[in-house]
């Protein structure tokens, strides 16, 4: 279909989208892609299948010069927008129904200074793509637990990761970013520029605007690192956890440990016969040099009792972060909700082992990751991340492929949460929040007292609220 066709039938179904459309495809160098287009499915599919959205207009900007145009062009017809960066956004607000995405995925750009040590990526980078080119080098920025999570989504929620306790979260190494606010301006926004802006770009999630790139701090890690990975028999899983819990406490900074309830992938490298039956995974990471000094830092998470595999290595750090991407296959649904924690008592530990017994499916499951270190250490208002002070964040993960399953997949996630609250903090993540949640519990939940700093900034910066979801909107 030419693009005269596919005006065409756009102006015939939706006289208010066609003009929309027109001005777009008058001014972006990138694509615009309507509900004709024959790359329509993709460019509305996420990585998440539960998310089944029908948005009317893809505007795949190529540069920051179209994100401008696309902003200008919605202020104008005030169509629901939605932004989309690189990855994998589990709940799906990167897409909307019957409105306009701004897509930022082919915005690839990567520029590394060793020197200064820092890297300046565009919001449609994935954190593999990130780590390829900073490794280079022999630098890393702390980014996600799968390589292709988008470096934008990530970092505005906070981004928890593998060596957060070492260098923080993503957004602590955060140094500037470039944004499109709601008036079309393009601005930087760093400590002393845009103050406001900044604070909330670090664990505020969307709506402040569209960032088009990102300035990150990085820190001298690999090419290689030493990892302890341990696999335990799941009848021991309350006495791993506990003594998870107690060599944790004692474990150095360097150290990010987390432990997954889990089911044995099918992976060559563990005996065949222990495919698909449930586990309890321990994992570490040592965010230095490998060599002796790593060696007695992880031997703690190597001692916790007999294992059934002990799978310990030193490896490539850009394989350590893309060594999970095949186990969360694009397409299958998910669905995530999480805790944080200040403490992981004796009776947390059974509501969670007796909850992930009940796992719907093998691909779901239970992960508790440990925080500190150096995400406790920023101060708890300097950026709108409201869980400084948690010990632990505890995620229940349901991933399944057949559509029949929704409701007991889901329920599962809700349930278990439900059932460990009572000794959580109350907080939750955003970047694993769930879907179809009642909007001001979840925001009460994820930003806690910034809630109303935030709602004064995208006042400030949004007023007529084109970035706000729909149902939000003035």
């Amino acid at each position: 279909m030419s693009n005269e066709q596919r005006a065409a039938s756009t102006a015939a179904a939706e006289p208010g989208i066609a003009e929309i459309a027109d001005q777009l495809r008058s001014s972006l160098r990138g694509e615009v892609i309507d509900r004709g287009h024959p790359g329509y499915d993709e460019a509305r599919a996420v990585w998440n299948g539960l998310i089944d959205r029908r948005p009317a207009l893809v505007a795949r900007c190529s540069g920051t010069a179209d994100v401008v145009d696309a902003v200008q062009v919605a202020r104008k017809h005030r169509p629901v927008v939605s932004i989309r960066g690189g990855g994998h956004q589990v709940a799906g607000s990167a897409v909307c129904d019957d409105g306009l995405v701004i897509d930022l995925s082919r915005m690839k750009g990567v520029h590394v200074d060793p020197a200064a040590r820092t890297a300046r990526a565009q919001a449609g980078v994935t954190w593999g793509e990130l780590d390829r080119e900073t490794q280079l080098f022999g630098l890393a920025t702390p980014g996600g637990e799968i390589s292709v999570t988008g470096i934008a989504g990530l970092t505005l929620g906070g981004g928890l990761g593998l060596v957060m306790r070492a260098f923080g979260l993503s957004c602590d190494t955060l140094r500037s970013l470039e944004i499109v606010t709601a008036d079309g301006t393009v601005r930087t926004a760093d400590r002393d520029q845009e103050p406001d802006l900044f604070w909330a770009a670090r664990g505020g999630g969307r709506g402040i605007g569209v960032v088009t790139s990102l300035e990150f701090g990085l820190h001298p890690l690999g090419p290689e690192v030493a990892t302890a990975l341990m696999l335990h028999p799941y009848e021991r899983a309350e006495a791993v956890l506990r003594a998870w819990r107690d060599a944790t406490d004692a474990t150095p900074e360097t150290v990010t440990p987390e432990i997954l309830l889990w089911s044995v992938p099918p992976d060559p490298a563990i005996p065949q016969e222990l495919h698909g039956s449930s586990v309890v995974f321990t994992a570490a990471v040592y965010a230095g040099p490998p060599g002796a000094e790593a060696t007695a830092a992880l031997a703690p998470q190597r001692e916790l009792g007999p294992p059934l595999i002990d799978m310990s290595a030193t490896v490539p750090y850009v394989a350590l972060q893309s060594a999970n991407d095949g186990l969360f296959p694009d397409g299958d649904r998910y669905f995530m909700k999480s805790l944080f924690l200040d403490e992981l008592t004796d009776e947390a530990i059974r509501t969670i082992v007796d909850w992930d017994s009940r796992r719907p499916t093998p691909e779901s499951l239970t992960v508790v990751r440990t925080l500190g270190g150096a995400v406790a250490r920023v101060g708890p208002d300097d950026s709108a991340f409201a869980h400084r002070s948690a010990r632990y964040n505890v995620s229940f993960d349901s991933g399944w492929q057949d559509p029949a399953l929704d409701e007991a997949a889901i329920g599962w996630s809700r349930s278990a949460w439900d059932a460990l609250k009572p000794f959580s903090t109350g907080g939750t993540y955003v970047n694993f929040a769930g879907l179809g949640e009642d909007a001001q519990e979840l925001r009460d939940a994820v930003f806690g007292s910034h809630e109303e700093r935030l709602d004064r900034i995208r006042a400030a910066y949004d007023p007529e609220g084109l970035f706000a979801p729909a149902a939000r909107r003035p």
